[in-house]
């Protein structure tokens, strides 16, 4: 395939001296497109642009403005969809469906549409401004809502004949049970879920059949919202649908399954881990929502403040020794430490990272998935990574004293060791270890720091209001009433721009116990987790709940959140 630049000069655009500075500034920003860069600087126009690119891939060109498009047409695509591929249908020819779209170069957009759309692809360019032009003009009027596909789906019953017909028991027509997934209605109702959730930033979606209903609900900022459920008669069918894109075994019902579906949604890729487990009125669907583009894998925007900050970049860069992130699930472990390791990530430095399973690819680090069906479990890997010669090793968890002590040792002879435990705070880390039997002069000698984190929802900034502290919420937070006269909490009424939760995004908190000679002294001496808790704080150490009575009084989050987050942190 010949290069964009040289069709650009071919094509009388741009001279071989802009050729070359446009590279130059590719160079300086990497994973920026040539041609866009052209006409960002204003080398070429739009037009010129869709030109070479058609002459690049060997597409036709369409121009919009020109072009009628069929009422029936434009229904095969919901707006998300046009709004996240960038892509207008144009006419459908049998099971052809042509669509245009400004991103030619995303050789993943026909595939993923033939996956959600069940038609053959075939794409034409049009410039991005047409593209546009073109979702406002035609979607604007017929916003089409997820309650009125499940109003539809509910009204049609032909479609509910042919569901009941093969989910009815016995053995089943596996033909009709891929035409029934495949139906418009079904690929519409899932799309829709799809779309709205990765646009809504959410990190998983459930779908759960019960006797009497098929419930979705998607969790948004670690909250779950139940959407309006469709028909109980669809469950099947939405799950063999699932089944279908995931590349899992549709005819098996009784067992668990994992599988995984990968797309890219304006130009960045979206991974979706599937988990579907057989219960008693069907199988329970969880899609685990992996989107690069909503990870900033920055440290400095992770939200530690600057002096926590400093202390843990400082034990960052230390030569050797264990550094452990403590939380529950979901609390951001794992884009704490991702973060550590892309800061970390210089050419001089060999990095290896066992994890369950690989999140994220970051380039220049060696990422070994664990599988336990064949043995490759965390103490397996470990073995063998230390014979890799790293630097710095990241062990996802810790979840047996074999797997410590490989990690000790690692640390004793030389590298520096991140992992993950699951506890309720930095200081009662060090009894869970002492619990799995790692001999208290061990810990010692290896762990340099603890950092305890939570995640917690974000006040909304556009329905921020303050209120006045009640005695219940001082008395939870452990607030003397006195202390926090003529001070306010802040809440979100609600909003359109929040779908009237009030919260918006999430932030985190920290708790940070940096290991000295007085707290090793102490664990030495088997003191308790209270004993090196007070000891800790003495020195300086924050503790969650401290941290996010801050964020209370600087109306970064509610007190609720603080409550519901760290209540069990006395």
């Amino acid at each position: 395939m010949r290069r964009i630049g040289q069709i650009l000069v071919d094509l009388g655009y741009i001279t071989d001296e802009q050729v070359d500075m446009l590279l130059e500034e590719q160079r300086r920003n990497p994973g920026e497109l040539l041609g866009k860069l052209a006409e960002d600087m204003g080398l070429i126009s739009d037009e010129q642009l869709v030109m070479a690119l058609a002459e690049q891939m060997g597409m036709q060109v369409v121009t919009l403005s020109d072009t009628k498009i069929p009422e029936e047409i434009l229904k095969l695509v919901t707006e998300s969809m046009a709004q996240l591929y960038r892509v207008i249908p144009l006419r459908l020819e049998g099971n052809r469906l042509t669509v245009a779209t400004c991103d030619p170069q995303n050789i993943a957009i026909q595939d993923e549409l033939r996956t959600f759309l069940g038609y053959d692809i075939r794409i034409v360019i049009a410039t991005e401004r047409e593209i546009k032009a073109a979702v406002d003009k035609y979607y604007s009027e017929q916003q089409e809502t997820f309650e009125g596909i499940v109003s539809g789906l509910s009204e049609d019953n032909e479609l509910q004949k042919a569901a009941e017909s093969i989910a009815g028991g016995g053995p089943i027509d596996l033909t009709s049970a891929e035409a029934l997934a495949d139906s418009a209605p079904v690929r519409k109702l899932l799309n829709m879920v799809l779309l709205m959730a990765i646009k809504e930033h959410a990190s998983d979606i459930h779908f759960e059949p019960f006797e009497e209903e098929f419930r979705i609900r998607i969790k948004a900022d670690g909250v779950l919202f139940e959407m309006v459920p469709p028909p109980r008669h669809l469950a099947f069918a939405i799950t063999t649908r699932i089944k279908v894109m995931a590349n899992l075994d549709i005819a098996e019902r009784r067992l668990p399954q994992d599988g995984r579906i990968e797309l890219t949604l304006q130009g960045h890729p979206v991974d979706l881990r599937v988990s579907v487990l057989p219960t008693l009125f069907g199988e329970s669907v969880v899609m685990r929502i992996l989107d690069r583009s909503v990870v900033s894998l920055d440290l400095g925007k992770v939200g530690m403040d600057e002096g926590i900050l400093k202390d843990f970049r400082s034990v960052m860069n230390k030569p050797n020794g264990i550094v452990l992130v403590t939380g529950p699930t979901g609390s951001g472990k794992t884009t704490t430490l991702y973060s550590a390791l892309s800061e970390l990530n210089e050419i001089s430095e060999k990095i290896i990272t066992t994890e369950d399973p690989v999140e994220y690819d970051i380039e220049g680090i060696v990422q070994i998935p664990i599988d336990h069906d064949i043995g490759n479990t965390f103490a397996q890997c470990l073995r063998s990574i230390l014979r890799q010669d790293p630097d710095i090793i990241l062990v996802g968890e810790i979840r047996d004293l074999e797997t410590a002590e490989i990690a000790i040792q690692a640390s004793l002879t030389g590298h520096l060791v991140f992992s993950t435990l699951h506890t309720n705070d930095a200081p009662g880390t060090i009894t869970r270890l002492r619990d799995m039997g790692i001999a208290t002069f061990m810990i010692t000698a290896t762990v340099e720091a603890i950092l305890a984190q939570r995640l917690v929802r974000r006040i909304c900034s556009k329905c921020k209001e303050p209120v006045e502290p009640n005695t219940g919420q001082l008395m939870d937070l452990g607030i003397n009433p006195k202390d926090a006269k003529g001070k306010f909490f802040y809440r979100g009424k609600g909003c359109d721009v929040c779908n009237n939760t009030g919260y918006k995004g999430r932030v985190g908190l920290f708790e940070f116990m940096l290991m000295n000679d007085d707290l090793r002294e102490m664990i030495l001496k088997n003191a308790t987790t209270d004993e090196l808790r007070k000891a800790a704080q003495k020195h300086g150490m924050i503790t969650l709940r401290d941290y996010g009575v801050k964020f209370c009084f600087e109306g970064i989050t509610s007190a609720d959140e603080i409550i519901r987050e760290t209540i069990l942190e006395s």
